[in-house]
């Protein structure tokens, strides 16, 4: 006679340490508007507090740094914002494709992470000097080889102008649409992807071989 096998029991979640995770997760969410505010320097860990309401000791309970909350917020951002990127270029798509992929990806991880987004663009250059904060230059070589080999594919292909200045173009579109972060807010008029959309129909009018 068979053995009756035993149901599996998937793991859950203790309550307490999920109740961690999401305070975790709210000061998180409060520290990057402050950060994107205020600017790193001119934030103290009292002022994050203030905005949590709580005590500056308490503060300390989650996060033994402004530094710490910092460097989490921007490795949580960048990690997202891989997770899209890779996903889009290992499907092997078009250059027009992949283009629209790339920018589709970027306003909505402006959606999920405005705060953080904001602070990259203002802090990055700076804080990327520090050791800690190395990450960011990496993934900002790593976003310019993204973007200029799909331009690149784009002339070769002709799906793109020949006379293209594919760095600049480059420039032009991470710039107008990474500044989105300055006024976008979630749960507006617009989905990010139909923000994207509307983009992509004025920057490929521009750049598209003409017929």
């Amino acid at each position: 006679m068979p053995t009756k096998k035993k149901p599996q029991v998937t793991a859950t979640e203790p309550p307490a340490a999920a109740a961690a995770r999401d305070r975790r997760r709210e000061l998180l969410d409060t520290a990057a508007e402050v950060f994107a505010a205020q600017g790193y320097n001119a934030t103290t860990v009292r002022k994050i507090a203030d905005h949590a309401g709580m005590l500056a000791g308490s503060l300390y309970y989650h996060f033994d740094s402004k530094e710490s909350m910092l460097e989490e917020i921007l490795r949580t951002f960048l990690d997202e914002l891989w997770d899209g990127y890779d996903t889009v270029l290992d499907a092997e798509l078009d250059p027009r494709e992949t283009l629209e992929a790339l920018v589709t990806e970027s306003f909505r991880e402006i959606d999920r992470h405005r705060a953080a987004v904001a602070i990259y663009q203002k802090e990055s250059r700076q804080l990327a000097v520090q050791e800690r904060f190395a990450f960011l230059a990496e993934s900002q070589r790593k976003f310019e080889k993204a973007w200029l080999t799909t331009l690149e594919r784009g002339v070769a292909a002709e799906v793109f102008r020949a006379d293209l200045d594919v760095r600049l173009t480059y420039r032009f579109v991470r710039d107008t649409v990474w500044v989105a972060a300055s006024w976008y807010r979630p749960g507006g008029q617009h989905s990010p992807e139909e923000i994207a959309r509307q983009y992509l129909s004025m920057v490929l009018d521009g750049i598209a071989v003409r017929t």
